[in-house]
């Protein structure tokens, strides 16, 4: 079998917002999707000249560090799903070792009528951090330039075969802030059985530089950061219809 290389865009040791304990953080080169807030919009191009990296290589640099990554590792992007091949030998390579597995991904490459791939990709992955963009799917076409079916549809497999989640919302001002948007969220979440945490993350505008610097237009320029109150307060609001929707299933 010849060997899989990975296109990595950079490797973060120490990563602590990445899922559970202190990680050791790859990002993959590749998204389909243009979020109008992304902050790392230079992992857009799957063509993009990059780190060809195998699994041993990367598990070598894991292990320089491994004293400090006991928490384990996280593939994002960019969208790791663009490399499903690749993560899923790095995953399998990393569970023989007991080393635990968090995949950050959109969901948005996901196919309910093929999903062979990432069958095989669940079995080594022990975390699922699924970024929700938008409930509604024609907000959600605007904020990120596709549907969300896919996504809701990844959710509810990971649900079916108990793969554990968390889910993360970034909360933009004027785009999906809205309580009616919040509670729908809410209700969504609370069909599902296998999540584990919510995080609510304030929009900020700190990769506007970065996108000065590729010569690309910022599309919320003027969108102001979100507060940590605000976020709280979105946060509360999904809590609470998820819990109103689970006593009403009841």
């Amino acid at each position: 079998m010849p060997e899989i290389y990975g296109n990595i865009h950079s490797i973060e040791s120490c990563g602590t917002v990445d899922g559970p304990g202190v990680r050791f953080v790859i990002f993959t080169q590749g998204c389909p999707m243009r979020c109008l807030y992304c902050h790392n919009p230079d992992t857009w191009s799957v063509n993009e000249s990059v780190q060809k990296c195998t699994v041993e290589e990367i598990l070598g640099q894991y292990d320089g560090v491994k004293e400090f990554c006991k928490g384990g590792i996280t593939v994002t992007g960019g969208e790791p799903l663009v490399q499903t091949d690749f993560v899923t030998e790095l995953f399998r390579e990393a569970r023989e070792r007991d080393i635990h597995t968090a995949l950050d991904t959109s969901g948005i490459l996901f196919n309910r009528e093929n999903t062979a791939k990432i069958d095989k990709l669940m079995e080594y992955t022990s975390l699922v951090m699924l970024d929700i963009k938008h409930i509604d799917d024609d907000e959600h076409k605007k904020l990120t330039g596709h549907s969300n079916k896919n996504i809701l549809d990844f959710a509810k497999y990971l649900s079916g075969k108990n793969i554990p989640a968390w889910i993360r919302h970034v909360v933009v001002p004027g785009i999906n802030d809205k309580e009616v948007y919040l509670k729908r969220l809410g209700g969504f979440l609370a069909e599902l059985h296998n999540v584990k945490a919510l995080d609510v993350i304030p929009y900020h505008d700190m990769a506007i530089p970065k996108y000065e610097a590729l010569g690309i237009e910022y599309p919320l320029k003027g969108v102001p950061p979100l507060s940590k109150e605000d976020a709280i307060k979105a946060r509360d609001i999904i809590i609470s219809a998820m819990r109103n929707s689970c006593s009403k299933s009841k």
